[in-house]
Order: C-alpha cells, then structure tokens, then sequence
C-alpha cells in the first residue's frame, strides 16, 4: 500500500543538514507501523511528506514515495487534496492547533465528507453521528453542538480521530497523538486506535518518540537515528533483541525508567 524508496529531504529555509537520508519504508494494508527517534531524528518530515503536507518551496524531496501504486511526489496539488482525508487521514499531537475554536465539534468533523463527497446536510450529520459514537464520544447529539474548548483533551484527540476516520480512509498518520494526554487517558485512545486498525483494517503510521506507546500500538516498528532508519523490523523483535547502538540506547531508557517506577 505504501512504499517509500530513498526518500530523501533537505531544508531550502536556512536549516542546516539533511533532514531525511535515502529511506526506505514498506507498508501492506492493515499494517501498524511505528517510525521512532529524537526530536530532529527526521520522522515527522517523513510523515509531513507522506500526508503532501510539506511545502515544497521550501525543501527540495528525492525518491519515491508509492501509495497504492501512485508517487505522490510526482502528484500535483489538486491530486493531492483528492487523497488527503479521503485516503490518507492525518492526525496531529496537539487537537487545539487544529480544530477552529468558533466551529462547533460537529460541523468541523463533517468537513471533510463535505469536501469530498456529494451528501445532504441530513447525512452528514447522521455520518458525524456514527462516527463520533464509534470512537466513543459521550453523547453525541450534544457534543456536536459544543466547541473545543468545552471539551477536555481527550475528548479533543477523539474529535480529530473521528474527523480523520469520517471517510475511512486508507491510511492514518499519527504525529505523536498521545504526547498531551495523561496516562489514563492515553492508555484509552491507544485502545481506540488499535480498534479502528483491527475492526475497520485502516493501516497506522505511528509517529512517536515513546517506544512504550508504539508497542502497545504498532505490530512493526522503524527507528530513525540523523535522519536515517538504522533498524527495523518486527516491534517485539527489535525491542527484544536491538542490534543498533542507538536502539539499543532507546530501549534501556525505557528500562531504567521502567525500573525507577515500581
């Protein structure tokens, strides 16, 4: 479904280096996939890249990016806006950044079914309404009418999953979903996006610099080090069994600090 080869992005805006070195990733339907690193590591370019979200003006990209069998390098801007949120949905780290704080929750999760497909307004809601009651939403016909800031974090990050997953899209991208939200609250959302992969087969790509998150989540996992991948391969397999100095770093940060809780 996707398949990324020798991607490769550097800055034109005075940003020093290369920010992705010849990656390659590979991504059957239905996969999790979990890319993790630093801050700066170059996962979030990636994904930026993927979703047509990065200004092209501003970065000079190399390589192929395949989605189902079309370069969405090579796609224009009005092919572009034809797959995001029908196809590819994406969703950010902090939902106050993206939602419009004078639209009522309801109006805005509709939108994207607005702007790609031809339904009544009676439909819409109806559709907005499912969605919002599948990823647990409390009740629904009055949490439509609300505005963001009516709602609490969580239910913020469960409003952008239902905007997201309107159209069922093919693929999700998740940039650091979960880094906002308390524990509980995280634990809760993981389980939802575990669901809609399960239930509904919409393939994850799992931004995180969290190796605990993405192995609740992610089946496979990438590890990005200085804008290069420098292992993957199956979660429980990489984090069992790291090969690389720098995943093997990750994991036992993740250890100690496992250890310095109980």
């Amino acid at each position: 479904m996707l398949d990324i080869k020798n991607l490769k992005v550097s800055f034109n805006d005075g940003r020093k280096g290369i920010a992705v070195s010849g990656i390659d990733l590979h991504m059957e339907a239905g996969d999790t996939l979990g890319l993790v690193g630093e801050s700066g590591s170059g996962k979030t370019v990636t994904a930026l890249t993927v979703a047509g979200l990065l200004q092209k003006d501003r970065a000079t990209v190399e390589g192929e990016v395949m989605f189902e069998g079309k370069d969405l390098l090579k796609c224009t801007v009005d092919e572009m806006r034809l797959l995001q949120g029908k196809d590819i949905g994406v969703i950010f780290q902090e939902p106050m950044t993206s939602l419009d704080p004078l639209m009522r929750i309801g109006r805005q999760i509709e939108e994207t079914v607005k702007v790609h497909c031809k339904f009544s307004a009676e439909e819409r809601r109806r559709m907005a309404l499912e969605v919002m009651r599948l990823v647990g939403l409390p009740e629904p016909d009055v949490t439509y009418k609300k505005y963001p800031h009516q709602l609490s974090g969580g239910q913020r990050q469960r409003a952008m999953i239902a905007s997201a997953f309107i159209t069922h899209p093919k693929l999700l991208i998740l940039d650091e979903p979960t880094t906002a939200l308390d524990v509980t609250i995280q634990a809760q959302i993981l389980e939802l996006l575990k669901k809609l992969n399960e239930k509904c087969g919409v393939s994850l790509l799992f931004i995180s610099h969290d190796l605990r998150v993405v192995r609740r989540v992610c089946k496979k996992v990438a590890v990005m080090y200085h804008g290069e991948i420098v292992e993957q391969g199956d979660t429980d397999q990489v984090f069992n069994n790291p090969q690389h100095e720098y995943t093997k770093r990750l994991v036992e940060a993740v250890t100690t600090r496992r250890r310095a809780n109980v």
